[in-house]
């Protein structure tokens, strides 16, 4: 019997992690096709789902991170603004937890980041929160990646008047990059991954270095061949920029 209870467990934990590693994959393959209705899905999905463990909480706000940026960059506001409220609602949760708390501030600084897009106006008063989140961020976890990527993201945004770098910017992405490659197995089929070496070429792009962005769009490209932003928008832009 005890042995048959064993195995029950087992099977549960192996059922869970095969759950998660699919919508991994998932979002993934919506990221790389630029399919947002089917992120959408997977996203209310995890939002309905009542019972949810801290992990599964967090894979539901970077799911809905990427999506309010979507939102964001094809202004859908309405939309941003409401899936923002979803997610911090979930932060707030996790803070409470004390659970992850590099990540959570992390992402603190990312929502402050949509707040500002949802608003410009209120740059001069929320910028500086975004700031102090992502530095909290990497305080309290120098080793995790994504309070590099909050960094560099605050820096490329800000206009150089309100402290603004895209040279320390770039310096940050190039950090959180070292970083997520150390865990090869965690990056695959990633979408975070993909997201952080195309913000390194826009971020080449933007320092007037388009030898450097040439060679992360390659570098892409050999990763996930089929990512068409890239493959059918930005690399094939950047070489015509080469050749005019």
């Amino acid at each position: 019997m005890e042995r048959k209870g064993y195995f029950v467990i087992i099977f549960l934990f192996l059922f869970v992690i095969s759950l998660h590693g699919s919508n991994k994959r998932d979002i993934y393959n919506a990221y790389i096709n630029n399919s947002m209705p089917a992120w959408k899905v997977i996203v209310d999905q995890l939002q309905n789902k009542k019972e949810k463990s801290n992990d599964q909480v967090l894979e539901l706000i970077n799911y809905q991170y990427g999506y309010i940026g979507w939102c964001l960059g094809t202004n859908r506001k309405d939309e941003a603004s409401d899936y923002l409220k979803l997610a911090e609602a979930s932060l707030k949760f996790l803070e409470l937890q004390k659970f992850n708390l590099a990540k959570v501030n992390g992402y603190k600084s990312a929502f402050y980041g949509f707040h500002i897009g949802l608003n410009i106006f209120s740059a001069p008063f929320i910028g500086p929160k975004s700031v102090a989140s992502a530095k909290l961020a990497i305080s309290l976890d120098p080793n995790d990646f994504f309070g590099y990527i909050q960094a560099g993201n605050v820096q490329f945004h800000a206009p150089p008047l309100f402290g603004g770098s895209k040279q320390e910017a770039l310096t940050n992405y190039l950090k959180a990059k070292v970083l997520m490659e150390k865990d090869t197995i965690t990056m695959r089929d990633d979408w975070n991954y993909l997201s952080l070496l195309s913000s390194i070429a826009e971020n080449y792009k933007a320092i007037n270095d388009n030898a450097h962005a040439k060679l992360v769009y390659e570098e892409i490209l050999k990763i996930e061949p089929d990512f068409k932003w890239v493959r059918d928008e930005l690399y094939p832009k950047l070489l015509k920029n080469l050749k005019q």
